[in-house]
């Protein structure tokens, strides 16, 4: 009878938390502020668009029109380009960027 050895344990590098989270949600949407759009359908448009409740969307329009900008979603590189393809849509001033640590 042959006799079959166990597989030799191969020892795999663990990527630290921060490099995980890093690759899984390096790009952020922007929203830009502008003279045009109320801050009432700003706000329309979070809630209907990412789903947000009132309370955050206004907080997030607020940002816009208080800061000039907000940050309003975070994910993948294909995800972010919808996104900031849908604020065009909307008539919102939106970009994306690399997420900062």
């Amino acid at each position: 009878m042959k006799r079959v050895s166990a597989p030799m344990p191969v020892e795999i590098e663990q990527p630290e938390s921060d490099e995980v989270t890093s690759v899984a949600r390096p790009w952020v949407t922007i929203v830009w502020n502008d003279p045009v759009n109320l801050m009432s359908y700003v706000t329309y448009v979070f809630q209907t668009y990412f789903g947000y409740p009132r309370k955050k969307a206004e907080k997030l329009m607020l940002e816009v029109h208080e800061d000039g900008k907000s940050v309003v979603s975070t994910g993948s590189r294909e995800e972010m380009e919808r996104d900031v393809q849908a604020m065009h849509e909307y008539g919102l001033w939106a970009t994306m960027e690399k997420a900062t640590e």
